[in-house]
């Protein structure tokens, strides 16, 4: 098995990639929402948002800023067999453009030894 996980900028496609995920037969798709560091490092650089005054430390500050900002990204990640990886990529290079174009996102595969509680559609 494959843990396949997507990271990407551009969420106005999140829910169609993960869409397209499961249409390609992935048997479950996790959404989550993002911060990338980079990203709220140049909008402090820049002004675009302010890191708040009233906390202990850089780290409190910046958990506090991520909570309170709005999302710039999403992870998608699926548990599938080993020979979907490869569906998984077109569409998501389908639907994202290439992803070795710039700020199309990350995708990257993590083999899973072990994987307990996984079931397929339709099985209960």
């Amino acid at each position: 098995m494959k843990l396949v996980i997507l990271v990407t900028a551009k969420i106005e496609l999140g829910l169609e990639v993960a869409q397209s995920w499961q249409d390609v037969g992935a048997p479950g798709v996790t959404i989550l929402r993002s911060h990338g560091l980079h990203t709220l490092q140049k909008e402090l650089e820049h002004g675009d948002i302010e890191l708040p005054r009233m906390v202990a430390s850089m780290a409190s500050a910046m958990a506090t800023l991520i909570e309170n900002v709005e999302e710039r990204g999403e992870m998608i990640l699926s548990l599938v067999d080993d020979d979907m990886v490869d569906a998984l990529i077109a569409v998501t290079n389908q639907v994202l453009g290439d992803l070795m174009s710039p700020n199309s996102g990350v995708l990257f595969v993590i083999p899973v030894e072990r994987a307990v509680g996984v079931r397929h559609h339709g099985q209960s």
